[in-house]
């Protein structure tokens, strides 16, 4: 029952939500990387985990299924 109160929950984790907000704002991975005090390769991490929980190939498909789904905004 908790889980009903607490309200829908989000597909990405916070720093996935992070990483695509950035993304959408036409950071390079670098840029996202240096912003966010990690790797490059854990922001590469973070959109290749969630383009695999969204079942798409690309990060401009992410990023369409993540508009479409009310995940982030543009």
């Amino acid at each position: 029952m908790k889980d009903l109160e607490r309200g829908p929950r989000s597909l990405l984790t916070k720093r996935e939500k992070e990483v695509f907000d950035l993304l959408v704002q036409d950071k390079t991975t670098k840029e996202i990387a240096g912003h966010l005090y990690i790797s490059e390769k854990t922001v590469r991490n973070h959109i290749s985990n969630a383009m695999q929980k969204l079942g798409v190939k690309g990060r401009s498909q992410a990023v369409i299924e993540l508009i479409r789904l009310g995940e982030i905004q543009i």
